[in-house]
């Protein structure tokens, strides 16, 4: 099955070719990055463009799966939007990707793992999730530093994020810092999610901010 994946959560997003099954395999065919700010005018083209240096055309798309968050709100808006459009047509599957799980597991260690990326503002994304032959999630929060601290303290640090790896150790934390997993990820775990049954349909998906937006947070209350 032709697979597309899109992340477009950051200012480094991307989109990926995958050829999946059968069982798990999933032989990613090419991987396009996307230069952040202008998500909104290169994603659509540049899958377009992908598709047809393949050899494909939309219609050949079997799956989609994306990375509905948590990261910037413009930049989630625009590549659910276009996944949530394609999949429509289509009468396509959607797995909607964590980007905490994947850096969950792209740690590669078993037991209770705690994924972490810098939000800005001196706060932290975290996720705490059990990986053993499969991945739970146990809990997704925006924590200030001093909170990440503490509820880390139980369990390894996985970020590609140096400002986070470096107070966790300052910590006395256990850390690894791995690489910052693109779209390629995104589509090999979505794969298993739809071999799973784990998918949404186009009308149900929605981003994972896990931080309300400026809007909300300065919204002033009703009179």
């Amino acid at each position: 099955m032709l697979l597309l994946s899109a992340d477009t959560s950051g200012k480094h997003g991307s989109i990926a070719l995958a050829q999946c099954g059968p069982g798990e395999a999933c032989e990613v065919l090419e991987v396009v990055a996307l230069a952040g700010g202008t998500f909104s005018a290169q994603l659509v083209p540049q899958m377009a463009a992908l598709l047809a240096k393949r050899g494909f055309g939309k219609q050949d798309i079997g799956a989609f799966a994306v990375a509905s968050g948590p990261g910037s709100f413009t930049g989630l808006r625009v590549g659910l939007a276009a996944i949530k459009a394609l999949a429509e047509v289509l009468r396509k599957p959607i797995s909607a990707i964590s980007l905490l799980e994947v850096v969950a597991l792209a740690g590669e260690r078993e037991g209770r793992v705690l994924a972490a990326l810098d939000a800005g503002r001196n706060e932290i994304y975290a996720g705490e999730y059990q990986v053993d032959a499969s991945v739970q999630m146990v809990s997704e929060h925006l924590l200030t530093r001093q909170e990440f601290l503490s509820s880390a303290s139980s369990a390894p640090v996985i970020t590609p994020d140096l400002s986070v790896a470096e107070v966790a150790r300052i910590a006395g934390l256990q850390v690894e810092e791995i690489e910052r997993p693109r779209s390629d990820a995104i589509a090999r775990v979505g794969w298993k999610k739809i071999l799973a049954g784990e998918t949404v349909l186009p009308g149900n998906l929605e981003a994972n901010y896990i931080r309300r937006s400026d809007a909300e947070i300065f919204a002033k209350p009703n009179a």
